[in-house]
């Protein structure tokens, strides 16, 4: 099994977050794992993605162009990333942000809130582990629970304030994949 991701948004969007925490729970359940992030010279507002793969073999290569999953954070992303989602793949959309659905049928397309739900518990920053927990759902590439427990571990000690919220997040996001089922 391999599993190609791109998570693609603005900057500040928490896009590379959660590539990382992918990549790090990967690795805890003893897979082969590439995280490499990509953005632009702005701090926030620019573009900012990454590319994550989560193997249970040797990798290749680190370069992906048609990944099996896209989770699009904005607009922008889903312009650039509708079109290289393999064929059979996930398109994950923050349809908080975005005002279109997935042209393409030959892909499954999950449209979720994701600012809409970090907002109602109380942190837009949560939106994108509101994403992460609807790919999980859609994909099975890893579980929600091996996210949480990763969190614990890696997530940095100044950051262990919103362990909960980060856990919650997840499980609403997971909640939604299963709720909007496929657009396709």
């Amino acid at each position: 099994m391999q599993t190609e991701i791109t998570i693609s948004g603005f900057g500040g969007q928490g896009a590379l977050f959660a590539g990382q925490i992918l990549a790090y729970t990967a690795m805890d359940e003893g897979f082969h794992v590439t995280w490499i992030p990509s953005y632009g010279p702005e701090m926030r507002g620019g573009t900012a993605n990454c590319t994550v793969i989560i193997s249970d073999d040797d990798i290749g290569s680190p370069l992906v162009r048609n990944p099996r999953v896209a989770v699009v954070m904005n607009l922008p992303s889903l312009d650039k990333y509708e079109s290289l989602v393999a064929v059979g793949g996930v398109l994950v959309i923050n349809s908080s942000l975005i005002n279109r659905t997935a042209n393409r049928r030959d892909i499954r397309a999950i449209n979720i809130p994701a600012n809409a739900i970090a907002d109602e518990l109380g942190n837009m920053r949560l939106a994108n582990l509101v994403l992460v927990g609807a790919m999980l759902s859609a994909t099975g590439v890893l579980t929600v629970e091996s996210i949480e427990k990763a969190l614990e571990v890696h997530l940095p000690q100044r950051h262990m304030k919103w362990l909960d919220s980060n856990r919650q997040a997840l499980r609403r996001g997971a909640a939604a994949a299963q709720a909007a089922g496929s657009t396709n």
